[in-house]
């Protein structure tokens, strides 16, 4: 057995302490079930792709059904705020104004809301950064699509893309943690997958769908049940029940319309991170995802150092090195914590959230095909520059975090 202090010791020869008793999650009934659909469509497709089946996205009968709840969704909304109006201008004296007000204060934050650029984070700006946006561009148009118009900074794990308006702005989220702990080639292939959810028509992430999430989800949050009631509350979450259960059941009728077609936009996103850094990135790209674990124990051993609490020059300095210091130990992770993960991602089902295939088979996927390389690439200058322009995100960045502390993938 390999062994090494900062990691489980584990067996390979027959997987003993291979996922040593982690406790599991608690999940409500909702996330439970996405997990468990996520893993069953990502087998199913994977037996797909492996068998050379055709996964472009096209329009079927589960797409139809969930712009129909969509649009079902909004027609309430719009209900609740026709009958806020109707109490108000209806002449019907003071009394009825305020079931009026209520109505439309309730409707307010029910609206269909597209997201917004941030204003709690760092934002890069074409013409600060052009090597950033030159790459990206690069990657759009091997991607079949166009660039992003606002690249946003901030301490997650992770990297997503959206639209922010009704005009199509759309804003690339880069989560430093990830970005620093990549190599240049896998930084390509996530960006290229980020930026090949915009070719493959995932319907979850539309805007008719999208913005009825987010509706719903308010819907969940209003109705929410009280912990630990008072007697009048007991009655208050009683009455909350019918509807409950019924926003609760619409999410999930909603989620087994889209998500195998969900699944399917992240192997074609997949695919196009092969295309555009080359098959061995996009699988190392996935061998740090599952390593995730040991980025978040870093930075918070980062949050906790004595130098991370004084206000001096080595405060300063420790801030300046930390990202440094992050990508050091993740490539000290030796191969067998990684082939580790990777076994217990598969008894697990590890994946990014309840919306990807689990990681495993995603890896499994990109192995299956023929190998291709890197349509795109970036030398050591483009990445010098491209480094420098992040100067001043990284530097803030490192600041919160050490001023902060870290919670986790979305900090």
């Amino acid at each position: 057995m390999h062994t090494d202090d900062r990691f489980t010791v584990w067996c390979a020869a027959c997987d003993w302490n291979v996922d040593p008793g982690r406790p599991e999650e608690k999940r409500g009934r909702l996330e439970r079930a996405r997990r468990e659909l996520a893993r069953r469509h990502g087998e199913k497709l994977l037996a797909e792709v492996t068998a050379g089946a055709d996964l472009r996205p096209r329009r079927d009968a589960s797409a139809l059904l969930a712009h129909a709840i969509a649009l079902a969704v909004h027609g309430v909304t719009l209900a609740v705020v026709a009958a806020g109006v109707l109490f108000l201008v209806a002449g019907w004296g003071v009394p009825a104004m305020i079931p009026g007000v209520f109505l439309l204060a309730l409707a307010w934050p029910l609206r269909p809301r597209l997201p917004r650029v941030p204003d709690d984070r760092p934002v890069l700006r074409r013409d600060a950064a052009p090597e950033l946006y030159g790459l990206v561009d690069e990657i759009a148009r091997v991607a079949g699509t166009r660039g992003v118009d606002v690249i946003a900074v901030d301490a997650s794990v992770n990297a997503s893309v959206t639209t922010c308006s009704l005009r199509g702005r759309r804003l690339l989220t880069l989560g430093l943690p990830l970005w620093e702990i990549l190599s240049p080639r896998q930084r390509i292939a996530l960006l290229g997958h980020e930026l090949g959810h915009y070719s493959n028509g995932d319907t979850r992430h539309g805007l008719v769908v999208a913005t009825a999430y987010r509706s719903l989800t308010t819907w969940r949050y209003y109705l929410a049940p009280i912990a630990r009631p008072t007697p009048v509350e007991w009655f208050v979450n009683l009455a909350y029940l019918v509807p409950r259960t019924l926003v609760q059941g619409v999410l999930m009728l909603l989620d087994r319309a889209t998500l195998r077609a969900t699944q399917r936009a992240e192997y074609l996103a997949d695919a196009m991170a092969a295309r555009a850094g080359s098959t061995e990135a996009a699988v190392g790209l996935m061998d740090r995802l599952l390593v995730a674990d040991s980025v978040v124990v870093a930075l918070r051993r980062e949050t906790n150092d004595p130098r991370a609490r004084r206000r001096d020059s080595s405060h300063a300095a420790w801030a300046a090195g930390m990202w440094d210091r992050l990508a050091v130990h993740l490539r000290s992770v030796p191969e067998h914590e990684y082939t580790r993960q990777r076994r217990a991602g598969a008894l697990r089902g590890h994946s990014v959230d309840s919306t990807h295939p689990p990681t495993h088979l995603r890896r499994e996927c990109l192995l299956a095909g023929v190998p291709v390389p890197a349509a795109v690439t970036s030398g050591g200058d483009r990445e010098e520059r491209i480094a420098g322009e992040l100067a001043e995100a990284r530097a803030t960045v490192a600041r919160r975090v050490l001023r902060d502390g870290y919670d986790g993938y979305d900090s």
